[in-house]
């Protein structure tokens, strides 16, 4: 605070850490300012190792050249809806018995109920199991090879299950020629993606395979045949102006997407009612948009890989046991640690024992700069996950305080439109102790049982710190 609004506004009571103080002195009618702080907070000697660099004018220039150039690339990348295809044709090395989940790399052994829940719905869906007993039982015995959706250029919500015969959609990043793909969005309740197997789960996943895809695939063809694909990174940034933030929230973002696709689909219908089936699904599921937002957010972020001595987080991921980042500067390497339990509101008959700690890509959105960092652009979110409007645009602007810099496309109106907070600058997060915020849904610890709320939840910094650690050592190198 400096003189002029020391005056002017008078003093203010600064606390650090526990919040239940702060609200105290709230109610007592004083001014204050809360500082976040958790026990698990950034190391000391990090810490110093940081400002050492920053000091550092050769090395400081050299990371603020880097960084600059990965907020470029991020950027200027335009990802469009090239197609559509099943997965075992179009996703760079998916072959054989191989199974894609969100997050970090894990094996049988160490996934959480959801992620079990849904390798054994994906292996009932591919047929490779007759029953539920001998799908268990395949990935038990190491027959069937897992691997991160990351690691072949996909992502996928929550469990994020992508199997050889899955649909999904190929998005292009037309400023730098890379893919990503994702699976289409199956709508509500007892999905796959939250940990649901049932019968009725896999008939409805082969439902969209045999009826929702031809459809969309004739479309989305069409399209680009025109010279007309569609841009979803300008869906994006309208969707941001209605009152989504790209996570919890895609119902502009899905309309807009309806909108565009919507005559083709007419046009090119070989089965009038099975297109309207078709778009009854749609204009059903609010959350469609959000599979297609986390690809366009992968095909760019991947186009800022391997940019040396840029401290920009390029992947933040979780499994439902481990949450793991990746760095513009080293790709292919994880930082890893406990994924967080969300704090979540409940739906009605689950506590927060059901809650299984915190999974999915979809902290993809948060990496590319909206989700949880553009909260303030959404205030009809808070009846979903909690809290007041205030609070959605108070996390906003925290987020600018670890971000590189604001992003010039997505834009806030409530912030005078400010662009959304842009670029994770590893270094920023160990110097403010503050590491990035999530809003997100919540699985239930057993598999099977599916979603039991959402709500906001932060990423542990473990995984901040080593990866701090692994840059600063690779600068000297």
């Amino acid at each position: 605070m400096n003189k002029e609004s020391l005056f002017r506004e008078g003093p203010k009571v600064a606390n650090i850490g526990l919040e239940r103080f702060n609200e105290t002195l709230k109610e007592q009618g004083v001014p204050t300012y809360q500082q976040p702080w958790t026990p698990d907070h950034t190391p000391l000697s990090l810490y110093l190792r940081v400002k050492e660099v920053e000091r550092d004018l050769v090395l400081a220039e050299r990371i603020g050249n880097a960084n600059r150039e990965t907020l470029t690339r991020l950027q200027t990348s335009l990802p469009i809806l090239h197609g559509m295809g099943l997965a075992k044709d179009v996703i760079p090395g998916l072959s054989g018995r191989m199974l894609l989940h969100a997050g970090p790399p894990i094996t049988w052994e160490r996934m959480s109920g959801p992620m079990r829940g849904a390798v054994t719905g994906a292996i009932l869906y591919e047929g490779w199991a007759k029953n539920v007993e001998e799908a268990q039982g395949m990935a038990a015995r190491g027959d069937i090879v897992f691997d991160p959706c990351h690691h072949h250029q996909a992502v996928g919500p929550m469990a994020g299950l992508i199997s050889p015969h899955m649909p999904v959609f190929i998005v292009k990043n037309t400023a730098y020629g890379n893919m990503a793909y994702a699976t289409m969005n199956e709508g509500f309740g007892q999905v796959l993606r939250m940990g649901a197997f049932s019968e009725r789960v896999v008939n409805h996943l082969r439902w969209m395979r045999q009826t929702l895809y031809p459809i969309l695939c004739r479309a989305i063809d069409t399209l680009r045949e025109l010279d007309r694909p569609i841009n979803l990174k300008s869906i994006m940034a309208q969707a941001l102006h209605m009152g989504d933030e790209m996570h919890n929230r895609n119902k502009a973002g899905t309309s807009l997407f309806i909108r565009q696709i919507a005559p083709t689909l007419a046009e090119t219908a070989e089965d009038t009612s099975k297109t309207a089936d078709a778009l009854r699904f749609l204009d059903s599921n609010d959350h469609f948009f959000l599979n297609l937002a986390m690809a366009g957010a992968k095909a760019s972020l991947d186009a800022c890989a391997g940019i040396p001595y840029s401290s920009i987080v390029q992947v933040m991921a979780r499994n439902g046991t481990d949450f793991g980042i990746r760095l513009a500067c080293l790709p292919d390497r994880w930082f890893t640690c406990p994924a967080a339990v969300p704090k979540v509101l409940l739906f009605p008959g689950f506590t927060q024992e059901d809650v299984n700690p915190d999974i999915g890509d979809s902290a993809i959105m948060e990496t590319y700069g909206i989700g949880g960092f553009a909260l303030a652009t959404a205030p009809a979110i808070v009846q979903f996950v909690g809290g007041t409007p205030q609070d959605a645009a108070n996390y906003t602007i925290e987020m600018y305080t670890i971000c590189h810099s604001e992003n010039r496309d997505y834009t806030i109106p409530a912030l005078q439109f400010k662009g959304t907070p842009t670029g994770i600058d590893l270094l920023k997060v160990i110097r403010q102790n503050t590491t990035p915020i999530l809003d997100t849904g919540a699985a239930s610890k057993e598999a099977g049982r599916g979603q039991v709320g959402a709500g906001i939840v932060r990423m542990p910094s473990e995984a901040f710190i080593k990866a701090a650690q692994a840059f600063l050592d690779n600068l000297r190198t």
